[in-house]
């Protein structure tokens, strides 16, 4: 299967290029227009060809795609390969406004084209392993930066996002009531609180980007149990006042820690196999509607627009 990754930056050179190229049973193009990156990526990787443009990426004849460009870029990516029939994966979000979600996810169901978010938490085990625990009441999630305070709608739906997709995946239930607290200086945000409701459970995220460390700390409720994930990498149980640790193995990968590796095998899968991710495009889309709801009330309390941040 003919595969392009479009886009060589950090997050493809991190986490994507090393799980892809491992694999046997795809043959890559790698797609840039910065021809240095290219030519030292497929030197180090020995992949036999690649692209300068998406234009000449399609006429390679390939069959799916990974979008790991800037943000800004994602919803134009995907609309091109979209229309050539090709499936597309893409890193979250699909764009920065909710209205283009919706127009792209549109487009995918009318071309009967598969479109799929990196949403790499549902795929980590330590938080997978979490969805099948019976019934939690309570899911609390925060994941805290140092002095990264940002304008509102990149906060959020470049980085908050996570927060709120994973919370939404372990919910038990439909969500009936979303709160959010901003707390904005200066224009900027620097941190935000959220609280989804639903019938017996209760939902809190936090991001905070002016923190005194990077840390990411799940923790899971029901009666008679506490699990606490912390960082992907470590999960403490806590139950009838006793408690146990459980870790990985000493030699699995980080990014099969993180996800990166069965979220990626899913999607290659699901071409393959010409079946729906796991992550329906409404279940995608209601993640990117939230975090519409948290940006609009951000901005409702004096974070800087996005056209006021482009006028500065």
């Amino acid at each position: 299967m003919r595969v392009g990754i479009i886009g060589l930056g950090d997050i493809a050179k991190k986490a994507y290029l090393p799980v892809m190229t491992d694999r046997e049973d795809i043959e890559l193009v790698l797609c840039t227009r910065n021809s240095q990156t290219l030519e030292h990526l497929q030197a180090k990787y020995r992949v036999a060809e690649t692209a300068g443009s998406v234009e000449q990426l399609i006429q390679s004849g390939i069959q799916a795609a990974f979008i790991h460009t800037a943000t800004e870029s994602h919803a134009r990516i995907a609309e091109q390969l979209i229309i050539h029939g090709i499936h597309v994966f893409v890193d979250k979000p699909i764009s920065y406004h909710y209205a283009e979600c919706e127009r792209i996810a549109k487009l995918a169901e009318e071309k009967q084209v598969l479109l799929m978010v990196g949403f790499n938490r549902r795929y980590a085990p330590m938080v997978a392993s979490l969805k099948s625990e019976a019934a939690p009441r309570m899911i609390m999630l925060q994941k805290n930066r140092i002095a990264l305070p940002d304008m509102a709608r990149r906060f959020i739906f470049d980085d908050f996002i996570h927060v709120i997709d994973t919370l939404r995946y372990l919910a038990p239930g439909g969500v009936k009531q979303v709160k959010v607290s901003p707390y904005i200086h200066e224009g900027q945000l620097y941190h935000i609180t959220l609280q989804l409701e639903g019938e017996g459970f209760t939902c809190i995220g936090v991001m905070n980007r002016d923190s005194g460390t990077n840390e990411e700390i799940l923790e899971v409720m029901n009666p008679g149990n506490k699990w606490v994930v912390d960082g992907l990498n470590t999960t403490v149980h806590f139950a009838n006042g006793e408690k146990k640790h459980l870790k990985f193995k000493d030699w699995d990968p980080v990014l099969y820690r993180r996800g990166f590796v069965d979220m990626t095998d899913h999607f290659l899968s699901c071409v393959r196999e010409g079946k729906q991710p796991q992550i329906s495009i409404s279940d995608m889309l209601e993640s990117h509607r939230v975090c519409e709801l948290a940006v609009q009330e951000a901005e409702r309390l004096g974070a800087l627009t996005w056209e006021s941040s482009s006028d500065t």
